[in-house]
């Protein structure tokens, strides 16, 4: 069952959605805790948790004896992927399908513009994933992998899509396998590896046609895997 978003998680999210959407413009100025705390009915303890977690993202700046403002940048920070993004299927099938337009293309890319420095990075990486004992070491080969992939694209701004995702790149084993014996783990690692393998072969071959349908494949496979385990479809996400 969810945990249900305390206080200052609700104002948090509510905040936020203003500044995303410039109710909050940047540069301007938050109303004041105690007129916050008045209009939302809640107390000041909750507005000051509520308004230190938007400084933390980047979302406003206190300046003293003044105030706190949105940051000048403030909608160029409305795109993060937290942890706590991924908690539940929903949330990982939204990530999958934006990562399936992504990544056909950047595996396509890869295949065209790959290095022998880029195959040696990518092997070893899937080497790494045979290797890992446990869902956490596997979880790194494979994210590790997709940066080879993005690195030999020789295109910085896939480097930094998957740099700022980590570990978030990959779908948490623990959504898809709970209550799963030993056995079905072992067959997901088995067959997820193939996925992978088929996507770097093409790479390799600098097949950037069948790359593109060997990272296509891999994603939709994952989506299906996930998309299985969430019988209630695409539930939006709660707003403030």
């Amino acid at each position: 069952m969810t945990k249900p978003p305390s206080l200052a998680d609700a104002l948090f999210l509510k905040l936020d959605a203003m500044i995303r959407s410039a109710q909050l413009a940047p540069g301007s100025r938050l109303p004041s805790q105690k007129d916050i705390a008045e209009q939302e009915n809640v107390s000041r303890t909750v507005v000051r948790e509520a308004v230190a977690r938007l400084e933390a993202k980047g979302s406003v700046v206190a300046r003293r004896g003044s105030g706190v403002f949105v940051s000048d940048d403030a909608r160029y920070q409305a795109f993060q992927v937290s942890r706590d993004d991924m908690k539940e299927l929903a949330d990982v099938v939204r990530l999958l399908e934006v990562r399936l337009a992504i990544e056909t293309e950047m595996a396509a890319l890869a295949a065209a513009r790959r290095t022998m420095a880029d195959i040696r990075d990518m092997r070893q990486a899937l080497n790494d994933m045979t290797l890992a004992d446990d869902p956490i070491d596997s979880a790194a080969a494979d994210t590790r992998l997709h940066m080879a992939i993005a690195r030999a694209t020789k295109n910085e701004n896939f480097v930094k899509l998957v740099d700022f995702l980590g570990v978030r790149l990959v779908p948490p084993r623990s959504l898809y396998l709970r209550d799963q014996p030993v056995e079905a783990q072992q067959a997901y690692s088995e067959k997820v590896f193939k996925e992978h393998e088929a996507i770097v072969d093409a790479i390799v071959r600098m097949n950037s046609d069948g790359a593109r349908e060997a990272a296509r494949h891999h994603m939709q496979e994952s989506l299906c895997r996930h998309a299985e385990l969430n019988p209630t479809g695409l539930a939006p996400r709660p707003s403030a």
